[in-house]
């Protein structure tokens, strides 16, 4: 009989807590689609497009608003269903019947993380389809910023025994200018030419240079060129791929992942990349800290309005520290998956010395006699 009431129960709080995410969802996303409507449609009727692709472009967004809007969505549909359980008495008749407050933190957790995993699915597939034709739309049709019109500033990578650097590389074009390129011994390492080229064309097979200065460095003597071809097999397609579809968080993670190895493998610096794919992980799983923090509200106050309150201050903090965690991993002041999970190491950390302290009086009993013996070691 136990098992079937708390059958039904778990039931019972999926229908509530679904209807609730339904609600803040619509409202939300519709928040989301005003405003960017509201910023963006002078430029479409500048560019003169049609109402279609205009539509197309708004609802191909959805998905994407969806999936950044699903933690701050979770969180708000919680302390709402917690404050109306609180408000209603049910919380109050629930824990009388002997359903505990730890019961409640196991099945929202349990909860939380399988919306986290099905977050994670749903922004790898229409959330990143969504936002790559949305940034397809906004730069070839408004923008006018087509494949062959892309362009990549201070482009450098090792290959083999080179070190290519580019002031300017055309990945549609296949195309480099201003090359500098460093050859290495295989053996020693050491630096033996420095070539020079104002141009290069770029296929498969490797980079053909157009005006050629050539030092080498065992000789110092140099000789001038009108070509020559190198053996380097980077054909910048990986570039191509993180530049056209924007921020190299929004590419999916199977492809950032081989976007990293390739890259990693020509000696490039993917600390931007790495730190945006433990990002993905973090962002969705941000939903199970959200859950924790909504628990640990109503810890504080049974006051809904209060808590919802407290909650949107703590989805801009969550937010930030996700931002700022981000910009530390790309700068290189923190490893790419510290940076990525500290917001969410912390904020989950302080949900659960609070939710511990709530809800286990052993872990009350264990922190008093720790400071009971730190006191008495002061004195």
């Amino acid at each position: 009989m136990r098992g079937l009431r708390l059958g039904v129960l778990s039931r019972y709080l999926i229908r509530q807590n679904l209807y609730l995410m339904a609600i803040c969802l619509a409202v939300g996303t519709c928040i989301y689609l005003l405003s960017d409507v509201f910023d963006r449609l002078d430029d479409f009727i500048r560019a003169g497009l049609g109402a279609e692709i205009i539509l197309f472009y708004f609802v191909v967004k959805i998905p994407l608003i969806v999936s950044q809007l699903l933690p701050a969505i979770f969180l708000l549909a919680m302390v709402i269903q917690l404050g109306i359980l609180s408000r209603s008495r049910e919380m109050l008749a629930l824990q009388a019947g002997g359903v505990s407050f730890a019961w409640f933190i196991r099945f929202f957790l349990i909860y939380a993380i399988i919306w986290s995993g099905g977050q994670l699915v749903f922004s790898q597939f229409l959330g990143v389809f969504g936002e790559y034709e949305a940034n397809r739309i906004w730069k070839e049709d408004v923008r006018k910023k087509q494949l062959d019109e892309l362009s990549i500033k201070n482009l450098w990578f090792r290959d083999g025994p080179f070190i290519v650097m580019a002031e300017e590389a055309y990945p549609g074009k296949s195309r480099a200018t201003d090359i500098t390129v460093y050859e290495f011994a295989m053996d020693s390492q050491d630096l033996i030419r420095i070539l020079k080229a104002k141009k290069a064309l770029i296929d498969d097979h490797g980079w053909g240079l157009l005006d050629v200065h050539e030092l080498d460095t065992r000789t110092f003597i140099s000789v001038n060129r009108l070509s020559q071809f190198l053996s380097v097999r980077q054909n910048l397609k990986a570039y191509a791929a993180v530049e056209l579809k924007g921020d190299q968080a929004q590419l999916p993670l199977l492809e950032l992942s081989k976007a990293i190895n390739k890259l990693e493998e020509s000696g490039s610096n993917v600390e931007i990349l790495q730190t945006a794919w433990h990002g993905k992980w973090s962002y969705a799983f941000s939903i199970s800290v959200m859950a924790l923090l909504a628990l640990t509200l109503t810890t504080f106050s049974e006051n809904v309005y209060a808590n919802i309150g407290l909650s949107l201050i703590l989805i801009f903090v969550q937010y930030g520290g996700h931002v700022v965690g981000a910009t530390a991993g790309e700068q290189g002041v923190l490893p790419p998956f510290l940076a990525a999970w500290s917001g969410n190491i912390i904020m989950a950390l302080f949900a659960f010395l609070r939710l511990s302290w709530v809800a286990m009086p052993g872990f009350q009993a264990t922190l008093r006699e720790w400071g009971g013996g730190l006191r008495l070691r002061q004195s």
